[in-house]
């Protein structure tokens, strides 16, 4: 007598279990960091304050890579710092001629400066923000390229590209130049005419 058998039970040599894995590790996620569509035109590691005016005194924002990007299309450029390990944006503004790097006291390795709107917190806040740099050179070459950031995006506010404003200079001192020549041949054919005339008077 043969033994009832279930349709639903499963048999050993039919066991075969498959399950999708819920996340496939050999994926990788592409994350976009909104910074691929720039050139970098400064980095250098440093550390970042903000003041906080509820209690009056500097806290630390971060440690990092403040780098100065400039949008390949727009020419526009500003300023991104992150933090080591968690690459946290702690700095996120643009460069406006109206900021102005103010030493701070006591220290020839750090700068303090204005933001009205500073991107790295969502909404935007104004912020007083201090950065310090290894030693001194650092610090004024970041001053210097700062301050270079601030020409660019001035002459972009104002319709005219730096290179275009060097070609309009180079253009300007050719005019000055063709300018100075034609009035020195100027005045060699009055020094002529006048020669002449003297030698005709001394003639009658």
């Amino acid at each position: 007598m043969s033994e009832p058998t279930d349709a639903l039970a499963p048999r050993d040599e039919e066991h075969d279990p498959h399950f999708e894995p819920v996340i496939r590790l050999t994926e990788q996620v592409e994350t976009k960091t909104l910074e691929e569509d720039e050139d970098v035109l400064f980095k250098m590691r440093a550390k970042l304050f903000r003041f906080a005016t509820e209690s009056s005194e500097w806290k630390e924002r971060g440690t990092g890579d403040v780098r100065l990007l400039q949008h390949k299309e727009t020419k526009k450029v500003r300023l991104v710092m992150r933090r080591d390990k968690t690459y946290k944006v702690c700095a996120n503004h643009a460069i406006t001629l109206d900021m102005r790097l103010q030493p701070n006291i006591g220290s020839d390795r750090s700068w303090v400066w204005k933001v009205a709107a500073d991107y790295s917190e969502n909404p935007p806040t104004s912020e007083t923000l201090a950065i310090r740099f290894a030693n001194a050179e650092n610090a004024q070459q970041f001053k210097e390229a700062f301050e270079n950031a601030q020409k660019i995006n001035a002459s972009l506010a104002s319709g005219a590209s730096p290179s275009s404003e060097k070609k309009a200079e180079g253009e300007a001192a050719t005019e000055e130049k063709k300018e100075e020549t034609t009035e020195k041949e100027e005045s060699k054919e009055e020094a002529k005419e006048e020669a002449k005339a003297e030698e005709e008077k001394k003639e009658d």
